[in-house]
């Protein structure tokens, strides 16, 4: 397969403007390359949600939430979201896009955390923050007219990553009960060398020295990279997980980190629907304004979260 017509043009578009790729910038210039792009990418009209910014106050640190309600009476069924980024960059401003998008068109409460960036806050911040918020937003879904029967991880990328986790460590700490977690283009196993990784290292907005650059960031040299909160890929025991909806990109270095898992998840009995997005990127879930592509993820992905809620 080839490239898409817009897929094609707006990697010609950084190419002619000269963008820097994220591992040639310190994180904090990262992360405003990356907000920057957000923002010109970002669709003209957005859907009209109430939307509620609040903090979770723990002992030790806050987590900030965004909160998105569709119209309604409710209560909803509620999608805990977890940023892309590699760890290092994004934020929940970044994905107000995504995440109106999907509270819009599925009539789901989402709440978009705002988990600690390394290398400021290395592994494991984000998965204890990550796990942290989906403990509060399970115990206060009453207040902001949410319907915890009904609860889902969600998020792309490294949020895709901590999605995973977060279905795995819910089940290990008795957690949380979890109808289903959104999956899309997930960091599975950072132990694994895979095909994609090296067929898509380079060209396609995220590269293999990308990759390297946020890891190097996020996990320290003594860390321990098969552990499940890291790796979830590398977890023997699927079978009880929740059903997933999975999606991968076919000029994406992360593209087999997905497929794998679905894969692994769909051989222990798990419910899983897993799509390959041919001729796009990595980022084509949250550039869907530029990347129509996009726009068909979202659809699948609001059609699976109903299919769940019903």
């Amino acid at each position: 397969m080839s490239l898409d017509p817009y897929t094609e043009g707006f990697l010609k578009m950084l190419t002619s403007k000269g963008a820097p790729a994220f591992s040639d910038l310190p994180p904090e210039q990262s992360r405003q390359s990356f907000s920057a792009l957000c923002q010109i990418t970002a669709p003209q009209e957005q859907p009209d949600v109430a939307i509620e910014d609040r903090v979770i106050s723990l002992s030790d640190r806050d987590i900030p939430v965004r909160i998105y309600t569709p119209e309604g009476q409710g209560p909803f069924p509620v999608l805990v979201y977890y940023h892309g980024g590699g760890f290092v960059v994004g934020s929940v401003q970044d994905y107000d896009p995504v995440c109106r998008e999907l509270c819009h068109q599925s009539g789901y409460v989402v709440v978009s955390v705002e988990y600690r960036l390394a290398p400021e806050a290395a592994f494991p911040a984000a998965p204890n923050d990550g796990y942290a918020a989906l403990c509060w937003v399970a115990e206060n879904a009453a207040s902001f007219n949410g319907n915890v029967d009904c609860l889902i991880v969600g998020g792309d990328s490294a949020g895709g990553n901590l999605s995973a986790v977060m279905a795995q460590r819910s089940l290990r700490e008795s957690g949380p009960t979890l109808a289903g977690q959104l999956l899309i283009y997930p960091v599975t196993n950072a132990s694994v060398e895979t095909e994609s990784m090296t067929v898509n290292a380079e060209g396609y907005l995220l590269t293999r020295g990308d990759m390297d650059y946020f890891m190097s960031n996020y996990v320290g040299e003594d860390v321990d990279v098969l552990q499940p909160d890291l790796s979830p890929g590398a977890t023997a025991d699927l079978s009880a997980l929740p059903p997933a909806w999975v999606a991968t990109c076919e000029f994406d270095p992360l593209r087999d980190d997905g497929e794998n898992y679905a894969a692994a998840m769909t051989a222990q009995g798990v419910s899983v629907q897993s799509k390959r997005y041919d001729g796009t990127i990595h980022g084509a879930w949250n550039l869907f304004a530029v990347i129509p592509t996009g726009k068909i993820m979202i659809a699948d992905a609001v059609k699976w979260l109903k299919s769940v809620q019903a």
